[in-house]
């Protein structure tokens, strides 16, 4: 028997009397080179999950070049930097799956929380992966991937800012390590991904989980199962709300800032130039651009292409990539009968890893054993949804939203008031102001720069699941107008801040998985920012409103699921607010509306019929608590 073979039978051996084997393959039976394969590694299973029985020290440390067509327009195919590691022990012997995170960011602004990037040593070997996935997985019997996406690291072509030369570069290396494609080492010879049985899991936050779910809506083999953190699966939806822009320029200074610190001299201004020319910032309007970059019903890419189990996770207070992008997804996977699991939290911009670490890592461990390694431990039959509905008060349910909730209809009223039932016929008018602070617009008292409609105070808890949206009557003089909505739970409670993403870093840490002198594996412990404040926004949105005159408009809200206590009163603020996106008309514009045809609908579970006097004052939110409000207007990149 060969030292791998006795290395992997004692390991295993050791560990006997106390774990299941599962080993579909044996060793020394691994199938020709290139072929794919679905068979899995062996492995040992501890409480029903993969033991670590692999030496991360001693794991294959390699870098490949993936070919990919060219995808910026030079002619010359693109070579996609991959940086691999993958057990020892098993070269050879038998084939693994792979955990892929493919990103923009590892030599640039780093990955998670401590800004972690790629570590070569003098020869150029990759001697530090960022984030766990290497150290926790690899022991397990998985390869890991880190893949730089193309015009970043040390990947040639030019940054796409979610289009095709993203998407395509990404989509490469997956084909690759099912068997269709070439890749080349630092040495320009050819090298076959032998060691995988072309099963790929594709797990990273923001624009890395944007990529998982673009390279989904390829419908691409080998793909198995993604997970996106805080992901973006329409690039419209991040840049734009309902025509409204979130920034100027924005695609080409993202792509821009992305780029930094590649090791391969490019020049991409042709193309940063392009995406100006064709944003479509001086309309917000949905085009051709968008198009190729909307995951879920674009030109290029589509839901109905995918294939892979998607388990999606998000942050309810995130004010960078916003809800749509999960709700929406999420909503039309399940049209398609794709496989899905979904955890909310009640965070921003934060990857679960830091907010829940040890809950995280099990549920994610488990579902990577269920989708790679074929290993029947039922997370495919528990709740599908996990739903931080307040701090630290989870509930799980089979959909969402919610089964029980319903949508109700509170009408608006000229002397302020919002309630089920009884419609006004009359208008009420606001002054624009595109100045107009957010803490300002939701203050309880008059301002002639906003209409404020509260509801009486609630007897009994509810719960808002789901998207809210306002139709709206508005009427104006300005050659393009614009409107900010904003849903307001009123009422002093603890909550999750919105500042910092709801996250502080701490000075303790944690250790997931085996280390090496480079690669420690240990990460700072993050804590809830919890305080006690006068209110919360619950959800926003805009609209862009183009000519003078009558507006019928529906506003779509972010999505959201949170519980509102008894004691509480509901508002809706309307105004001409500029908070997260660009001002469109800056001028003292008044804006009517029609509140015979201006409503709020509801997607609420409690009764709401039960509304008692409003007692709120404007003392009530004079002083507004630090972390009340996040900050709307800072630049952000879907980034760490």
């Amino acid at each position: 028997m060969r030292r791998k073979d006795l290395l992997v039978k004692s390991r295993i051996l050791a560990l006997a009397g106390s774990v299941a084997i599962a080993a579909p393959l044996a060793l020394g039976a691994a199938t020709s080179a290139g072929a794919a394969t679905t068979e899995n590694p062996p492995v040992a299973l501890v409480d029903g999950v993969t033991a670590p029985i692999y030496d991360y020290a001693d794991a294959i440390r390699e870098t490949v070049w993936v070919t990919a067509p060219d995808l910026d327009g030079d002619g010359v195919d693109e070579r996609i930097a991959t940086d691999i590691i993958r057990p020892r022990e098993l070269d050879g012997n038998a084939r693994v799956p792979i955990i892929m995170d493919a990103s923009p960011y590892y030599l640039s602004s780093g990955r998670g929380n401590e800004a972690e990037r790629k570590v070569y040593d003098a020869d150029g070997n990759l001697v530090k992966f960022p984030l766990y996935y290497d150290n926790y997985f690899v022991p397990r019997g998985y390869a890991f991937v880190a893949v730089d996406m193309a015009g970043t690291a040390r990947s040639t072509g030019c940054t796409d800012e979610g289009g095709r030369s993203d998407i395509e570069s990404v989509k490469a290396v997956v084909e690759w390590l099912s068997g269709d494609g070439v890749a080349h080492d630092a040495d320009g010879a050819v090298v076959d991904a032998d060691w995988s049985n072309g099963k790929t899991g594709m797990i990273g936050k923001s624009y890395d989980g944007t990529l998982a779910n673009g390279v989904a809506a390829t419908g691409v083999d080998g793909l198995k199962t993604i997970v996106p953190i805080s992901a973006i699966s329409s690039w419209y939806d991040y840049n734009r709300w309902q025509g409204a822009v979130k920034s100027f320029n924005y695609p080409s200074s993202l792509s821009r800032s992305v780029a930094s610190n590649r090791t391969i001299a490019t020049d991409c201004s042709a193309r940063l130039n392009w995406m100006n020319d064709n944003d479509g910032d001086e309309t917000g309007a949905y085009t051709d651009f968008w198009a190729e970059r909307d995951y879920r019903e674009g030109t290029s890419y589509d839901v109905s292409k995918v294939t892979a189990s998607v388990f999606i996770m998000h942050g309810l207070q995130d004010t960078n990539v916003k809800t749509m992008n999960a709700s929406k997804w999420w909503d039309d996977l399940g049209e398609q009968g794709v496989l899905r699991k979904m955890w909310l939290t009640r965070l921003g911009h934060v990857d679960p890893f830091d907010s829940e670490r040890a809950l995280w890592v099990d549920t994610l461990h488990r579902w990577f054993d269920h989708e790679l390694m074929d290993i029947d431990n039922g997370i495919d039959r528990e709740p599908a949804v996990s739903v931080e509905t307040a701090p630290n008060q989870w509930e799980q349910s089979k959909t969402w939203p919610i089964a029980s909730a319903r949508t109700q209809t509170l009408n608006l009223h000229a002397d302020g008031t919002l309630m089920l039932g009884r419609q006004d016929r009359s208008t009420a008018s606001y002054i624009n102001s595109a100045s107009l602070s957010e803490a300002n617009a939701v203050r309880i008292g008059a301002n002639a720069n906003r209409l404020q409609f509260l509801t009486g105070t609630t007897k009994h808890d509810i719960r808002i699941s789901g998207t809210p949206t306002v139709d709206l009557d508005l009427t104006h003089t300005a050659p393009v107008g614009q409107v900010s909505v904003m849903l307001v739970d009123y009422g002093v409670m603890d909550r999750v801040s919105a500042s910092g993403d709801g996250a502080q870093t701490l000075s303790t840490e944690s250790c997931w998985g085996p280390a090496t002198a480079t690669d420690d594996a240990c990460y700072l412990d993050v804590a809830k920012r919890i305080s006690s404040t006068e209110l919360q926004v619950v959800a926003r949105g805009w609209a862009r409103l183009d000519g003078a005159g009558n507006h019928q408009v529906t506003v779509e809200l972010a999505a959201n699921d949170v519980v509102v206590p008894a004691g509480h009163q509901l508002g809706l603020v309307i105004s001409g607010s500029r908070n997260g996106v660009v001002a469109v008309d800056t001028a003292a514009t008044t804006y009517t509306v029609g509140l015979s045809g201006s409503k709020l609908n509801l997607p609420v579970s409690g009764p709401m019929a039960g509304f008692g006097p409003g007692r709120l004052t404007e003392k009530d939110t004079e002083t507004l608590s630090p972390g009340t409000l996040a900050d709307l207007d800072e630049t952000v990149w879907p980034g760490n």
